[in-house]
C-alpha cells in the first residue's frame, strides 16, 4: 500500500496529495483572542516586576527625641584626702629600701612603714673622716713648708741687707788710694747685696702667695669631705619613715604599674605611697581619645565597683586631663585621664586602689532631631539627605552637632514630618 505524503507549495500555498488549512472567520478570530491575551499577561508581569523608585526605597520619618550619649571609661578609686609618704627631701642622693610594709597594710601612728640601708651611708661616713683627716694632715704639712720657706728667705733677705750695708760703709772710691779694679768690684758688690735683697724679698711674696693658695685648695678638699660626712650623716638619720597617723598604707605604682620592692632605687622626694582618708573617695577613669569629644568639667557619672557591677554611684566629672597620654608604655592608644568625685562614699566597700567602670553623660538634648546615621550622606565636601518630595527625593545640606555609632544629632535643614531616604536615590537608579 503506498502512502500519499502531503507537500507544501511556496508559491501557491496549496497541499498536494491532502487538505487545505481551514481558514474560517472563526480560526481567525480565536488566534487573534489568544495574542491579546499572552500581550496582556506580559504587561502584568512588566507592571508586577517594576514599581516607581519612591516606592522601593526605605524611609525615616523625622521627630522631635530625647538624645543622650553617653561614653564608657575604666580607672581606680582614690581618696580624695590622703597624707603622701615620700623619700626623705633632706638627702641628696639615692636609697635603696632595705624593708617595705606590705600594700593595704593596717598601720599605727609612728610606725615603721619604709626603712632604707644604712650600708651605704656608713661607707660614706667612713670615706668623709679619712679625707678630712687627709686635708688635715696636707695642711699641717704645708704650714710646716711654708714657715720654713719664710724663714730660709727671711734669713737671705736679712744677709743681703747685711752685705748691702758692709759695701756702703767700706767705699773703695777714692781713686788715689784703690785700684780701678778694687773700686768696680766694690760697686758690684754694692748691686750684687741689693739685687740679692730686692730678690729674697720677692721670693718672698711668691711664696706666701703660693703658701695662701694651698691652704685654700686644702680648705675646699676639707669642705667636701665634710660635705660627705654631713650628706652620711642625713641619710643614717633618715633610715626609717614612720607613718604620721593611723590607716591603710597605699603604695603608689609607678608607670609600669608596680609598687616599691625591697632594693629599690629611691631618690630624694620619690613618692612610696599613701595613708588615705577613707571617708571621701573618687574614681580617676580614662576615657579614649576617639570617645573624648565634649568631654568637660561638670558632666554627671555613674561609677560601679568592678565586685559589685550592681550597684551604682553617682558623681560629677571635677578635672579632666589638658592632653591624652597613653597608659602603659609601648602601646600607642591615648587616653584622657578624668576624675570624677562621687556623691557618696561606703567605707565598707570602697578601696583605694580597687577597679571601677564609669559611664559618663557627655550630652543630653530635650526635643533634638536625630536621624539614623545612614540616612546622611557626603556630597562635594558637604552632608547632605535626600528628603521625599511627591514621587521623588531632593538632596538637601544639613548640619550636625554630635553623633553616636548610629545616631547623629542635625540642627539645622530638617524638621518634624519630613522623610529621609535611608539609601541614595540615585543609586538605586542605576542600579536599575
Amino acid at each position: 500500500m503506498t502512502s500519499v505524503i502531503p507537500s507544501v507549495s511556496e508559491e501557491s500555498g496549496r497541499v498536494e496529495g491532502g487538505h487545505r488549512p481551514d481558514s474560517s472567520p472563526s480560526s481567525r478570530l480565536g488566534m487573534t483572542i489568544a495574542i491579546v491575551g499572552a500581550a496582556l499577561l506580559l504587561a502584568v508581569v512588566v507592571a508586577a516586576s517594576w514599581r516607581r523608585p519612591s516606592e522601593s526605597i526605605a524611609t525615616y520619618k523625622v521627630a522631635p527625641s530625647h538624645f543622650t550619649r553617653l561614653v564608657t571609661a575604666e580607672g581606680t578609686l582614690k581618696a580624695v584626702n590622703s597624707t603622701p609618704i615620700t623619700a626623705p627631701h633632706d638627702v641628696p642622693q639615692a636609697m635603696k629600701v632595705a624593708w617595705i610594709a606590705d600594700d593595704g597594710a593596717v598601720v599605727k601612728k609612728d610606725e615603721v612603714v619604709v626603712r632604707f640601708d644604712p650600708t651605704q651611708f656608713e661607707t660614706e661616713l667612713i670615706g668623709g673622716n679619712e679625707d678630712r683627716a687627709t686635708a688635715a694632715n696636707k695642711l699641717t704639712r704645708s704650714d710646716s713648708e711654708a714657715s720654713t720657706t719664710r724663714s730660709n728667705l727671711q734669713r737671705d733677705a736679712h744677709q743681703a741687707d747685711s752685705e748691702l750695708a758692709a759695701a756702703r760703709r767700706f767705699k773703695f772710691d777714692d781713686a788715689e788710694i784703690f785700684s780701678r779694679y778694687e773700686r768696680i768690684e766694690s760697686e758690684t758688690d754694692q748691686q750684687l747685696a741689693a739685687e740679692k735683697k730686692q730678690h729674697a724679698q720677692e721670693v718672698l711674696g711668691v711664696r706666701e702667695t703660693l703658701s695662701k693658695t694651698d691652704r685654700d685648695l686644702l680648705a675646699i678638699e676639707d669642705r667636701k669631705a665634710g660635705l660627705r660626712i654631713r650628706t652620711a650623716e642625713q641619710g643614717l638619720k633618715a633610715l626609717e619613715i614612720v607613718a604620721p597617723h593611723d590607716g591603710i598604707l597605699v603604695l603608689t605604682r609607678d608607670w609600669r604599674g608596680e609598687i616599691p620592692r625591697v632594693g629599690a632605687t629611691l631618690w630624694q622626694g620619690s613618692p612610696i605611697g599613701e595613708i588615705p582618708d577613707l571617708k571621701a573617695m573618687k574614681a580617676e577613669l580614662f576615657v579614649l581619645e576617639a570617645d573624648a569629644a565634649g568631654l568637660a568639667v561638670g558632666q554627671k557619672a555613674l561609677v560601679s565597683l568592678e565586685a559589685r557591677p550592681g550597684v551604682k554611684y553617682s558623681g560629677k566629672v571635677t578635672q579632666v586631663d589638658k592632653l591624652a597620654r597613653p597608659r602603659m608604655r609601648n602601646v600607642p592608644v591615648q587616653y584622657f585621664g578624668v576624675t570624677v568625685t562621687l556623691d557618696r562614699t561606703d567605707p565598707k566597700v570602697m578601696k583605694p586602689g580597687t577597679r571601677v567602670r564609669g559611664v559618663l553623660e557627655l550630652e543630653n538634648l530635650a526635643n533634638a532631631f536625630t536621624i539614623p546615621r545612614q540616612a546622611m550622606f557626603e556630597k562635594d565636601g558637604k552632608k547632605i539627605v535626600y528628603r521625599k518630595r511627591g514621587e521623588k527625593f531632593d538632596p538637601v545640606a544639613i548640619t550636625i552637632s554630635s553623633s553616636t555609632a548610629g545616631r547623629v544629632v542635625v540642627t539645622k535643614g530638617i524638621a518634624a514630618g519630613d522623610e529621609l531616604a535611608l539609601v541614595d536615590p540615585n543609586s538605586k537608579k542605576d542600579e536599575g
